[in-house]
């Protein structure tokens, strides 16, 4: 299986905000930056099977973006389990629920995606950007183990 971890785009900045964090949204230039994102996506994976996101609202537009970008509106799932507090279990359970896929994006938080994709690997220290997105090649599932195959910061689909 093949697990494509999306950071939502740029949003709104948490110090100002003064309505719920959870429904801060993304900012003109995130969406903006979720159009690039989703356009190569629809390059980078051609294999999915569906995208599932975190209930706030960045994370809900993010995914809407790319599940329209690749015509998977149907595919398009919300899983508080990506909520912030997403971690290591919290995936085994969504793979194991989505066993016969072959790729999934999931669209959440940090620092939730950078330590629950280095505990997969077996280790070391990364970062998800904003509106970054990393490939894990799963060889287990129960737990989950891994592969980074690539890690790309937003800046790169803006070329």
């Amino acid at each position: 299986m093949i697990v494509y971890f999306l950071r939502h785009g740029l949003a709104e900045d948490r110090d100002t905000w003064k309505e719920d964090d959870d429904l801060r949204p993304l900012t003109d230039k995130g969406k903006l930056q979720m159009e690039r994102v989703a356009e190569a996506i629809s390059d980078l994976a051609p294999d999915l099977d569906a995208i599932i996101t975190s209930p706030l609202v960045r994370a809900r537009q993010t995914a809407l973006i790319i599940a329209k970008k690749l015509e998977m509106e149907e595919s398009l799932v919300e899983d508080g389990r990506l909520s912030p507090g997403f971690g290591l279990a919290e995936l085994g359970e969504i793979i194991n629920e989505q066993s016969g896929a072959e790729g999934l994006i999931l669209v959440g938080h940090e620092p939730d995606f950078s330590l629950t994709i280095s505990q997969v690997i077996g280790g070391g220290r990364l970062v998800c950007k904003k509106g970054g997105v990393a490939r894990v090649d799963l060889i287990a599932l129960d737990p989950p183990q891994g592969e980074l195959v690539w890690l790309l910061p937003p800046k790169i689909f803006s070329r």
